[in-house]
Order: structure tokens, then sequence, then C-alpha cells
């Protein structure tokens, strides 16, 4: 009996990451056009091609988890953007609308973009899971860093600024030596693609 339970448990997971792209450090990411809450087009091509560096944020309106990083993700885009590097927000969450988006951007004083994509493409495009998730990637398009901004998310607890490291290393030329510390956070809620 518990073999049936935990095998009724697997299978919906299964059949989901079967969906998902899992995107490997030095591997070149998906391009992408995607709109911000007012409307503006917004493509990675262009981004990337502007900046040292671009980050992707996955985030979110609702996850207690991604709030808890609004105010570090604003501190982040403030230390950076004057280095050359881009910040960008990814909400990929079927159940956030983009009215509910730009108020809480504007709430957060989010100075980033914040893109909407509407049916999770992106997301299953580059094997996002949770919010909040990072990518960042080189001006070429390859994917450099992927995971979580910092260890904790009571900012108070956090021991290792893992974001922060690998930037600060990618813009003094060095070599990172941690590039995928795992993401915590809540799922993305996705479209069926039924």
């Amino acid at each position: 009996m518990k073999q049936l339970i935990v095998l009724t448990l697997l299978l919906p997971l299964l059949a989901f990451a079967g969906e998902l792209k899992y995107l490997r450090i030095g591997e070149e990411v998906p391009s992408f056009t995607l709109k911000n809450v007012d409307g503006k087009t917004y493509t990675l091509d262009s981004i990337k091609k502007q900046n040292k560096f671009t980050v992707l944020m996955y985030i979110a309106t609702e996850c207690p988890v991604s709030n808890a990083y609004n105010e570090r993700m604003v501190k982040l885009y403030d230390t950076f953007l004057k280095r050359g590097v881009a910040f960008v927000g990814i909400n990929s969450n079927k159940q956030e609308t983009v009215d509910a988006i730009a108020t809480h951007s504007k709430k957060n004083s989010f100075q980033f973009p914040v893109l909407k994509d509407e049916k999770n493409i992106i997301a299953d495009a580059y094997g996002a899971q949770v919010t909040p998730e990072v990518f960042v990637i080189n001006p070429q398009g390859k994917l450099l860093y992927h995971g979580r901004i910092d260890d904790h998310r009571n900012p108070t607890k956090v021991t290792s600024n893992d974001l922060t490291d690998a930037l600060e290393k990618l813009l003094a030329g060095k070599e990172l030596t941690l590039t995928e510390p795992r993401a915590f956070g809540c799922t993305i809620k996705r479209v069926s693609n039924d």
C-alpha cells in the first residue's frame, strides 16, 4: 500500500519533470522576448549585449520566500548597476496578473524591469523551478551561475552571499568556484501544457 501511495505521488512529478530543460553552466541560454508590466518589450539579446553580465531573477508577488528577498534584490540592483550588471525580474506564476506584478514592483521600489512570462515558456526553457531563483549570463549568452541569492530567507541569518560573491568574482575576471548553489523558495505555479 505504501508503494502505491509513493508511486501515486511521484507520477505527476515525473511527468512534469520531462517538460523542463536543465541548463548546464557554460551552455548558451535560450533567448526571449517578453513585455514588462508597462507593456514595453524586452529581448534578452539587447539586454545582454549592453552589459557585462545579466542577472535573470525569477520572482513572485505571493511567495513569502521571494518577498523576503525584495529588499536584497533592490540592494543588489543598486550595488551592481553602475558596474555593468543588468537585473531583470521574471514572473512565471500563472495566477499572478500583470496588474498585481505592477503594484508589487512599485510597492517594493523595483527599478529593474519585471517581465511577465505568461505561459511559463521561459521558465520551462531555463528549468527555473522556484522563486527566487537566479541565472547569471555573459554578453555571449552563456550561463555562468544558476541558483540562490544567498543561503537564508532571513537576512540576519545569512552566512553565504552567493550571488554577490559570484558577481564580484566575475567582475574581477576570476573563475567561479561555486556555480550552482541550490535555490530554495516557492515552486513556480505553471500553466498546464495539455
